[in-house]
């Protein structure tokens, strides 16, 4: 028998309101279990407003349930100081986003040699990395390109690298092609995958395209503040 995979990220019961209390309030999570396993690759799907955002927020510890935990890697986060929840979401969680976000002053290589440097990595060690990943995205040749002159592909592959420069655990992308042309998206898709298959980390990817989503390990629909 296969050794059963490490549970990287666990989410448990997970409940989230906004407005809580007055006339206005809308409970967007309802009690939400999740489990990702070590190299999977898991794709998040919900009608727009269904909570996925902030389902993703939760997880990468950028927002706080009203109740559940949140445990990376063994640990459970709610138990954890502002300072620890900080180390962690820098070093073991990489974050994607439909808008790449990448600083506009600073070259490809740059934006991605940053995070590494606020990690405690050593420049050369940074810049050497960044190249390696933007090698194996394809855009090499663009290292010294500012985001207003990349591709919006080439923009959110740069991104990408960028998510994986600290070499995190888990990878959390809220909807990472949304933003750009259905052959674009494919071609990025792929990239992504390629990319994350290689490093072998985890992958919890918030998408509306449902072909893309058939292309990952499992398929989870958001509904009504519960995952199905």
């Amino acid at each position: 028998m296969s050794e059963p995979q490490e549970t990287v990220l666990e989410l448990s019961g997970i409940t989230k309101t906004y407005n809580k209390g007055l006339p206005g309030e809308v409970r967007v999570l309802r009690g939400v279990d999740l489990s990702l396993a070590r190299g999977e690759v898991v794709a998040l799907v919900a009608p727009s407003g269904a909570g996925k955002s902030t389902l993703l927020h939760i997880a990468g510890l950028l927002d706080t349930p009203d109740a559940g935990a949140v445990i990376i890697r063994g640990q459970d986060m709610s138990r954890r100081s502002d300072r620890r929840r900080t180390s962690v979401r820098r070093g073991d969680l990489g974050f994607i986003y439909q808008f790449h976000h990448l600083l506009p002053e600073f070259s490809a290589l740059e934006n991605i040699v940053l995070p590494q440097l606020a990690n405690g990595t050593g420049e050369a060690a940074a810049r050497a990395r960044g190249e390696a990943l933007l090698s194996r995205v394809g855009v090499a040749e663009r290292a010294h390109h500012r985001p207003a002159e990349l591709s919006g592909g080439e923009q959110q592959r740069v991104a990408f690298c960028r998510a994986l420069a600290n070499d995190p655990a888990v990878l959390l992308a809220d909807e990472p092609t949304g933003n750009l042309d259905p052959e674009t998206a494919d071609r990025v898709f792929a990239a992504l995958m390629e990319l994350v298959r290689e490093t072998g980390l985890s992958a919890l990817v918030a998408t509306h395209n449902l072909e893309l989503a058939a292309r990952m390990d499992r398929v989870l629909r958001l509904e009504g503040g519960r995952l199905v």
